[in-house]
């Protein structure tokens, strides 16, 4: 008997969750409930977190999350609970499979068959942002080794679970060469280990146009935080319906089950909500408490309903479908085809999965760590980098001097294009003389001098050198 935490949400919430909960009930599951209340009420009563202290120790306690829709009232400081729960307990997989119910439900690519892995707790999901101008705001882009090996590593081990022949990762690395560049470094590494599965790396620009027009050449997507929400949500849509999906969000000690879809609070309490999506996040709940004969049960059902052509509005097609029926109505018919498989759609049978356990990470020897520039961000409102040049290049340390001035990455001194345009966020690179180390006194001396000279220095960076190799991008055109 596996004890469970469920919240019922908001808007159309309760209704599916209740659906979903008679379904995997009367199919066997073995499970124990306990019930928190989360989202709207909970904000709107003045806790901006949208859950309660004593929620979070019943779900710490059970380890196990099966989470409905909730409203995340709009302004007022209200931070999203979903993004909260997977940063407090580490969940840091996402996993949404997004399959083709051809020809069921209506689709361009009746050949789909997709699961993305999405990195869940990094990225510029960090939520790092800070106004640095009148012009210019920021926000940091977050990527760690531990997060990159953790998600890739899951990947490959799914993928080893399930079958999967090929798993293939998506970044930006062309532009984003540290960053994404390290997500894709350590992709190549982990998938020296498993030499079974087909490995490939796409830019994620042109390998989601593929994915959206040729869906059927990728199998397992293995991506960062950012680039997985959008495209486990495009995914989800061209298989047929956002509303037919469902999430699983893993971590080292707990995991969170969902629907991809919002509240609908529209359409709350007109028994019209398809419950298929929470339905789908509880399957993977159950195949990830080791109930597997009961998730097996369960999706099968769930696929003979649909085949069987008993459709929510949603999904519901004139020539296609042969019943419109409310969210009760759906949860009968596939409690009435427990038991039974599709004779069409692809039968599943996941009685010979165990849990994914992966090892924890390790963290990696100290490399050797060299402090080589410095670059000062400032807020001036002049327009010629060359003005701005005159004043900083007079800035020196004892080991440094001014390399390079850029303006939104791009380079503008020396050498730079007058039709290059700026704004009033400019970057000052300093880099030491060949092969010296430069102190953090004599940056403390530099910014020391900025204010000296007047201007308003906003913002720091050290430049590194890790083990040799450096840890920093060039400016854009140097």
């Amino acid at each position: 008997m596996q004890r469970i935490t469920i919240a019922k949400g908001d808007g159309i919430g309760p209704e599916i969750m209740d659906a979903t909960l008679e379904i995997i009930k009367v199919a066997g599951a073995a499970i124990e409930i306990d019930e928190i209340e989360v989202g709207e009420k909970v904000y709107l009563s003045g806790n901006t977190s949208g859950i309660a202290k004593e929620s979070w120790d019943i779900i710490t306690k059970n380890k196990v999350f099966l989470k409905a829709p909730i409203t995340t009232p709009q302004g007022g400081g209200y931070k999203s609970l979903n993004v909260t729960t997977r940063k407090f307990l580490g969940l840091y997989s996402n996993v949404r499979p997004c399959v083709s119910l051809h020809p069921f439900v209506e689709t361009k690519h009746p050949k789909m068959d997709i699961v993305i892995i999405r990195e869940n707790e990094e990225d510029l999901y960090a939520g790092i942002e800070h106004q640095q101008t009148d012009e210019v705001v920021q926000c940091l882009k977050i990527i760690s080794r531990p997060g990159c090996e953790k998600i890739v590593r899951y990947a490959f081990e799914y993928a080893k679970q399930y079958g999967r022949k090929k798993v293939t990762c998506f970044t930006k690395d062309n532009i984003m060469k540290q960053s994404d560049g390290l997500f894709h470094k350590v992709f190549d590494e982990i998938g020296a280990e498993y030499p079974a599965i087909e490995k490939e790396h796409w830019i994620i620009d042109i390998g989601a146009a593929k994915m959206a027009d040729t869906p059927e050449v990728f199998d397992v997507i293995v991506t960062l935080n950012l680039y997985g929400d959008v495209l486990s949500d495009i995914a989800a849509q061209i298989a047929g319906s956002v509303g037919l999906a469902g999430s699983a969000n893993i971590g080292e000690e707990c995991a969170m089950f969902e629907a991809i879809h919002g509240s609908a609070p529209r359409r709350a309490g007109q028994n019209m909500a398809n419950p298929s999506g929470l339905l789908q996040g509880a399957v993977m709940m159950l195949n990830h408490i080791g109930q597997t004969a009961v998730a097996s049960k369960v999706q099968n059902a769930w696929l003979k309903t649909l085949e069987d052509g008993i459709h929510t509005y949603d999904i519901y097609t004139e020539g296609n479908s042969k019943q419109k029926v409310g969210t009760k109505e759906f949860a009968q018919a596939i409690i009435a085809n427990l038991g039974q498989k599709p004779s069409l759609l692809k039968a599943v049978s996941y009685e010979n999965n165990e849990a994914l356990i992966l090892p924890k990470y390790v963290r990696k020897p100290k490399a050797k760590k060299e402090l080589v520039g410095h670059d000062v961000f400032v807020h001036w409102s002049g327009t010629n980098p060359d003005e701005l040049a005159a004043i900083v290049k007079n800035i020196t340390s004892e080991n440094t001097k001014l390399s390079m001035i850029t303006n939104r990455g791009i380079k503008v001194w020396p050498e730079g294009f007058k039709e290059t345009f700026c704004t009033d966020h400019w970057r000052c690179r300093f880099k030491a003389n060949d092969g010296t180390i430069i102190s953090k006194t004599e940056i403390i001396d530099l910014l020391n001098k900025f204010a000296e000279k007047g201007l308003d220095t906003i913002k720091t960076e050290n430049l590194y050198y890790f083990d040799g190799i450096s840890g920093f991008s060039l400016g854009q055109g140097q």
